[in-house]
């Protein structure tokens, strides 16, 4: 059983609020949750989190997300260095691109 802490989004269109909540791996991201450990309203800047929970569940073996990991850091619930939240994808080769454009 992979435990991970991560956001649930809840709010209306264009009004975000988020959950942070601890559930399984495999669990959809808007789907069951073992335990409610704080909210997060970007627009706002609120934040509330249950700090003796959220360290208890990563006592426990619960992996935090990336967006949750950098909140947490902003907070002081826990330290360490920021993760970075988007992927940036390697690029192409370009040996292929030049070879492409010599044949046509």
């Amino acid at each position: 059983m992979g435990l991970v802490i991560r956001f649930q989004r809840v709010g209306r269109k264009n009004d975000p609020a988020f959950r942070l909540v601890v559930t399984e791996h495999q669990n959809r991201p808007q789907g069951k949750h073992l335990e409610l450990l704080g909210s997060y309203y970007p627009k706002t800047k609120q934040t509330i989190l249950k700090k003796e929970r959220i360290l208890y569940w990563i006592s426990k073996g619960a992996k935090v997300s990336d967006t949750a990991h950098n909140l947490l850091l902003k907070q002081k619930v826990i330290e360490g260095k920021t993760r970075p939240v988007v992927k940036i994808k390697p690029k192409a080769p370009e040996s292929k691109t030049a070879e492409a454009a010599a044949v046509a």
